[in-house]
């Protein structure tokens, strides 16, 4: 595996004890960080994610806390510091999807989701900046949602422009600190079982396939190396091409 350079880092992966978090995860952890996996309730799913990363380059632990409350952003980067002194990567990888058409908008709905999406990122930023040294590295997951109309995604889809958005924001505020911030944008994940909508992306993508939580993952991982350090409030899309379509 190629060497990132990522040794003895210290990280926080939001949601990360399933799917794309948990890739993102092991991606890291693989790298040599020692990556402290986010999660709302679900004890033995957390157990078994920390499990999955036995024996990898790096170490990995479970901290408890849901995302949603006010408080948990700055209490957990408080427990990593506590227990590091410092934290170097945060990647934040939470989400909440309410179906709904933009003409048939549920203000509820729309607020519970930017609350998972959005409030998590910009309540961490204190901590962030009295924690994370210069050559720290924050990523944000996105969605092409943000940038594209899918059908009954608008709850998601304004959430994570509003995120892009607070990426950009933060990418020139935190610069001072040395402090990086990006994001990674990707489109449908390849989750091993796709219907025919599914596969009818897969034949659009130019690479072949659909998106893999891997794939993302290693964009993610790049982005925290001292190679990316000049790239700051950037989307990046990981999606083998696919919107590279009209």
């Amino acid at each position: 595996m190629t060497d990132l350079g990522l040794d003895g880092r210290v990280a926080l992966v939001t949601g990360g004890t399933r799917g794309l978090g948990l890739a993102i995860a092991r991606r890291l952890c693989a790298a040599g960080c020692h990556v402290h996996l986010n999660y709302a309730a679900d004890d033995a799913a957390a157990e078994a994610a920390v499990k999955s990363l036995a024996g990898l380059r790096g170490t990995a632990s479970a901290m408890r806390a849901d995302i949603r409350s006010p408080a948990a952003p700055a209490e957990m980067i408080g427990r990593v510091a506590e227990r590091h002194g410092r934290l170097d990567v945060f990647v934040h990888n939470t989400s909440a999807l309410r179906p709904m058409a933009a003409a048939d908008a549920d203000c509820q709905g729309l607020r519970d989701v930017q609350s998972v999406v959005v409030e998590p990122l910009a309540r961490a930023v204190p901590a962030l900046a009295g924690t994370m040294r210069a050559g720290g590295r924050v990523v944000a997951v996105s969605s092409v949602g943000a940038r594209r109309v899918v059908p009954r995604y608008m709850s998601l889809g304004i959430a994570k422009a509003a995120l892009e958005s607070l990426v950009r924001y933060l990418a020139v505020e935190l610069a001072g600190d040395g402090i990086a911030v990006n994001a990674v944008s990707t489109s449908k994940l390849d989750k091993g079982a796709p219907d025919e909508a599914a596969r009818a992306l897969a034949r659009r993508t130019p690479a072949g396939r659909l998106t893999r939580p891997e794939d993302v993952a290693d964009v993610v991982a790049l982005l925290c190396t001292a190679e990316a350090a000049w790239i700051r409030g950037q989307v990046i899309t990981a999606d083998g091409g696919l919107t590279l379509h009209a």
